[in-house]
């Protein structure tokens, strides 16, 4: 991997620009930013490393032993295996209040492996690929909780900073699994980042969602000679999914249906007595996604009675939607005023728009802006995460920060390679940076937490957070521990 770090002075070229910055800037904050800088070449050589792993769901094993390696190498007390996830992991340092916790994630996703070039060009055939930035994301939240260590150690702030490392984001929601353990019970604040194309302190939710298997039952047959002496588990996922499609027409505008068939018989000569299909709904709200798996369930015990075969519904997983949290909002956003937007290379700019090109959008460049606070949307854009859960139980702080360009197709190919050059690790710094200044906030400033706390319980009202998972623990990969 390209070594893109030579000395001090090319580190400045590779972050957010301080330029202006620095005129506001109180010492602790400004602390915050020379750690991360200090510590950017490790960072960066982090973030190349589990890219170039690409682990996938409950397989992270290297990539988790980088960031657990890189956390107890700067003081940091690590326990592995927590929640029942032998992936995850909490990095802890300090005591007493507050206990700010800061999340990273790290898993990759099946079938996106893409070298750091702007055309399509796998580094393997068929393998995973960051096409959502996770390579990032747990380095830079990691680059932050160091950050803060230190200044705790100079004896500048004090209570506890606790890093989360969160696998399975991507399938099962490993956050669940760790939330379900009481892991989070403890915080009085938690913060996390995204990869995204813009900066900025988020402000909106993010749809509920339900995963489950369905899988029917029928009896083989010789598929010429005796078929009626079969009945075919096929027959019963097609109507299935023919029931899904037709109930799409009369759905909300906010929901979506996915199904991905797992498995539709062996052979074509054989009536086909199994079939099995991941089905996954989204909506605005837990209790819409509640509506639709009860219809879900009904379309699959019609269909398994139109084909004459047996049924069954696993649940995999669910996630909830975030509770925003406008006032932890606020404060990141100062954050990253103060730092200014991301400025890029004549080179990078150039990658950018052959990214663009070659995934056939206009060739606008990449966006490293500050962007305001937006008014919050009743009903948020596409896309769930397991972050939602977590905002259950305590406020949550969400940045997003740019490490692709405008209008790049997520979980692509695309992210991958921005994610493995300088664009992508651009984002990671602002993002570590920003992130580590707010919690000096948090740790600095009591009113801020209780105001933060105070519309937690506001927008969450009586509503109890109860996981949604199967009892047990998590589906780990056979072979995989």
């Amino acid at each position: 991997m390209q070594n893109y770090i030579t000395n001090f002075m090319c580190s400045l070229c590779l972050t957010v620009p301080l330029i202006g910055s620095a005129q506001s800037m109180p010492a602790e904050k400004e602390a915050i930013v020379q750690s991360v800088a200090q510590h950017q070449d490790q960072l960066i050589q982090m973030s190349d490393q589990i890219w170039a792993f690409a682990e996938t769901a409950l397989t992270e094993h290297q990539s988790a032993k980088v960031l657990a390696d890189y956390a107890r190498a700067n003081g940091f007390t690590v326990e592995m295996g927590v929640g029942e996830v032998p992936t995850a992991f909490i990095a802890t340092y300090g005591s007493g209040r507050p206990i700010i916790g800061i999340m990273g994630e790290f898993d990759a996703l099946p079938g996106l492996s893409q070298q750091a070039t702007p055309d399509k060009q796998p580094l393997e055939a068929g393998a995973p690929g960051h096409g959502c930035g996770h390579n990032m994301f747990g380095v830079g939240s990691l680059g932050a909780a160091i950050a803060v260590k230190e200044l705790m150690e100079a004896g500048k702030i004090s209570g506890t900073i606790r890093f989360y490392g969160t696998p399975a984001e991507e399938t099962i929601g490993g956050k669940i699994y760790m939330a379900r353990a009481g892991l989070f019970d403890d915080l009085d604040v938690c913060l996390d980042w995204h990869p995204q194309a813009k900066n900025a302190a988020s402000t909106q939710s993010s749809q509920a969602l339900i995963d489950f298997r369905v899988q029917f039952y029928g009896k083989a047959a010789h598929a010429a000679f005796d078929p009626w002496n079969g009945t075919s588990a096929v027959d019963g996922l097609e109507f299935y999914t023919d029931g899904l499609n037709y109930l799409r027409e009369h759905v909300r505008p906010t929901v979506r249906i996915h199904y991905l068939i797992e498995k539709a018989g062996d052979v074509v000569n054989v009536v086909p007595e199994h079939a099995s299909i991941w089905t996954r709904v989204r909506d605005s709200h837990k209790e819409g996604v509640e509506v639709l798996f009860e219809r879900a369930k009904q379309i699959a015990e019609g269909a398994a009675k139109m084909a004459n075969v047996e049924y069954s519904v696993q649940l995999i997983s669910g996630m909830h939607e975030i509770i925003v949290n406008r006032t932890g909002a606020a404060a990141l956003q100062k954050n990253l005023e103060l730092l200014g937007p991301i400025s890029y290379t004549e080179e990078e700019l150039v990658f950018a728009k052959k990214i663009q090109a070659a995934t056939g959008k206009p060739q606008t460049g990449i966006d490293g802006n500050i962007y305001p606070l937006e008014d919050t949307r009743p009903d948020p854009p596409g896309g769930s995460t397991d972050v939602g859960d977590i905002s259950w139980i305590v406020p949550e702080i969400t940045l997003s920060a740019t490490t692709a360009p405008i209008e790049t197709p997520w979980h692509s190919w695309a992210v991958v390679a921005c994610g493995g050059m300088s664009i992508g690790h651009k984002g990671m710094l602002l993002a570590a940076k920003s992130l580590g200044m707010t919690m000096v906030d948090l740790f600095q400033q009591p009113l801020l937490v209780e105001a933060v706390k105070k519309e937690f319980k506001e927008r969450k009202g009586d509503k109890v957070y109860t996981p949604m998972l199967p009892p047990g623990p998590p589906p780990v990969p056979a072979g995989k521990q």
